[in-house]
């Protein structure tokens, strides 16, 4: 099932670049490792609406996305006795790590690679020489415009495009996340950042472009 909204706000980390960087207290943690059903509920609660949305951007299908956020819970549970986390591997990113490999996993198996690298008006292969795209458009702000656009775009293109601006992954990480190089990385970045501009920019422009070509 899609997350619902929880009815207690977690402690976040301050302006996390990502959404899945929320501070667990070592007490909840312990909680969760011994076993306790609640400890584990709060944590789910806390974490389902960014597992999800990952899930979505990867997948681009809620159904999808239901089952990434299921499978990945389940492993969360099934490996939390097991971390122990140190000063640069916080519960949230052990966690995230987990929720991006069970996404691409699914999307590896469904052989939707296939469509990556074949975007409208693009020559030369992943390993082309691209410049930095710079952040998103202004239009991304809005949640329901960015979700059309990215669900247009092809998935392993709207992956990288998501691992790399809102979850803050290098183009190497998402190389090796992705069994791809450094190259198509940023060559599906570039691409993607590109074609998104073109999707959103018209949203943004609003009604008075619309009225000054009528």
């Amino acid at each position: 099932m899609p997350p619902t909204t929880a009815p207690n706000t977690p402690p976040a980390t301050a302006c996390p670049r990502s959404s899945f960087a929320i501070d667990v207290p070592d007490a909840l943690l312990a909680r969760a490792r011994a076993g306790e059903r609640a400890a584990f509920e709060q944590l789910y609660r806390w974490f389902e609406r960014p597992v999800f949305t990952l899930a979505m951007r990867i997948a681009g299908d809620r159904e999808e996305a239901a089952e990434v956020l299921q499978e990945t819970m389940l492993k969360v549970l099934g490996k939390i006795a097991d971390f122990r986390g140190s000063q640069g591997s916080p519960f949230w990113g052990w966690l995230r790590q987990i929720a991006v490999n069970e996404a691409l996993m699914r999307l590896r198996s469904q052989r939707r690679h296939a469509l990556d690298v074949a975007l409208d008006g693009d020559e030369g292969g992943a390993g082309a020489i691209v410049a930095d795209p710079g952040p998103l458009p202004a239009a991304a702000a809005d949640a329901a415009a960015l979700t059309r656009a990215l669900n247009q775009l092809p998935s392993a293109t709207r992956s990288v495009l998501w691992l790399y601006h809102a979850e803050g992954y290098t183009h190497e990480e998402i190389a090796a996340l992705m069994e791809r190089t450094p190259s198509f990385s940023k060559s599906q970045l570039a691409r993607g950042s590109r074609r998104l501009r073109e999707l959103l920019e018209p949203a943004s422009a609003g009604p008075s472009r619309e009225r000054a070509h009528a």
